[in-house]
């Protein structure tokens, strides 16, 4: 748990004293519900494991499965909200990363069974406990030490992208030889190079396991956030909510920085954007905007009529890229605005140079969304894998109550 301390700011005004002073408040009512939470006793009603999805096929004269995702599940005793969380995790991940954090603590899954939701965490499709079937799925891609590293465990100390010295919330030493970087580094894994096949698989698979456990929470996060815009058009009527921790991004093209290759791409291969130095643009495109994998819009989005999509003349800020939208007149993303929809961004993420970007996208095309910075709320320092960071208590709480009052329990609904 962090402490905080009363902060005097030299020569500030007093409504900026005021802004600072609430965030401070704001951070220290959020370590009080964390204490409270951690301290309550846990009873589990019932849990187990399943496979949802999946298909037999005709491969070598043998007829394997294949699609199909592995789901564990939790249901506290006390189960105060009607809506059970679905929890997936992102690239190179299994669902692990959502039980525990990698210095030992209690993980965003168990956080949520505190305070009364059911939670059903997977391992995504061809990840972890679900099978790698290497005659249908093909080649496979992970990250590399270097990767990890840079982007995730000691991104200050390379500095690739402008807001990367922020960064101050990884457990440990964050290097190799230390425990919590090499029980992190020790769960990444291979998942599919086919990014449209894998996207397609995923999203049926999640599709059945909500036709499966009826109207739920999905929480996404990195990889898995391009599951949420169609897994909502798939189930409309189940997908209750969609939590977005720096859900798969930017829009158009992957913003590509100095360092190891992402997805394959390097710097050097990718494509110069005027008047920055730092950001380039992977010449591939995500021909529905948020992903390669077919969404629906309004109007229809066909081969005779694709998506146009047009990049800012200039950047919004100096430390962030310039932003890919659609050509206007915009075509509206269809049903996925139907709920709320939180998206958190962390301060020292590779993501940050772009999370307006993909927020910015999808009120273009119709969606509200609720955006929350968390430096603006007093939770600073983050990287781009916050679930597991130190701070990732106060995190999960500002996730409960957003959906406290956005999909509220109530008497006539909560078991």
């Amino acid at each position: 748990m962090q402490h905080h301390r009363p902060t005097k700011v030299a020569g500030s005004s007093a409504p900026a004293a005021a802004k600072i002073l609430a965030a401070l408040l704001v951070v220290s009512c959020l370590d009080f519900e964390v204490a409270r939470a951690v301290d309550a006793p846990l009873t589990i009603a019932k849990q187990g494991n399943f496979y949802i999805g999946g298909k037999y096929v005709e491969n070598n004269g043998d007829m394997p499965m294949v699609g199909q995702a592995f789901v564990q599940y939790q249901i506290p005793q006390s189960q105060t909200h009607p809506y059970p969380i679905v929890m997936i995790h992102g690239g190179s991940q299994t669902g692990s990363g959502w039980i525990s954090t990698p210095d030992g603590r209690d993980g965003w899954a168990i956080y949520f069974l505190r305070r009364g939701y059911a939670v059903y965490v997977v391992d995504q499709v061809a990840r972890g406990r679900s099978a790698y079937i290497v005659d249908v799925y093909g080649a496979s891609r992970t990250q590399t030490r270097e990767y990890a590293m840079q982007r995730f465990s000691t991104s200050e100390r390379y500095n690739l992208w402008p807001q990367a010295k922020l960064h101050t919330q990884w457990p440990g030493n964050a290097q190799p030889g230390d425990a919590a970087f090499d029980n992190y580094f020790a769960s990444n894994v291979p998942s599919m190079d086919n990014r449209e096949m894998q996207s397609k698989m995923n999203v049926e698979a999640f599709a059945a396991l909500l036709d499966r456990i009826g109207p739920s929470i999905v929480l996404v996060h990195s990889q898995s956030g391009q599951y949420g815009w169609p897994l909502a058009q798939a189930r409309p009527a189940l997908v209750k909510a969609i939590v977005a921790a720096e859900p798969s991004g930017p829009p158009v093209h992957d913003v590509v920085v100095p360092g190891a290759a992402r997805f394959g791409m390097d710097f050097g291969n990718a494509t110069a954007v005027a008047g920055s130095e730092i950001f380039r643009d992977d010449p591939r495109l995500k021909r529905y905007g948020l992903a390669d994998n077919p969404m629906s819009y309004a109007p229809a989005v066909t081969p005779e009529s694709p998506l146009a999509f047009v990049q800012q003349d200039r950047a919004e800020a100096p430390d962030v890229v310039k932003c890919w939208r659609q050509k206007e007149p915009a075509r509206k993303l269809v049903a996925v605005g139907d709920r709320p929809i939180l998206y958190l961004a962390a301060e020292a993420s590779f993501y940050a140079p772009y999370n307006h970007c993909t927020v910015g996208y999808l009120k273009q095309a119709g969606v509200d969304v609720a955006f929350v910075k968390l430096a603006d709320i007093g939770l600073r320092g983050n990287g781009h894998m916050m679930m597991m960071e130190r701070n990732s208590d106060a995190i999960a709480q500002v996730i409960i109550e957003w959906l406290d009052k956005n999909v509220p329990a109530t008497a006539a609904t909560a078991r």
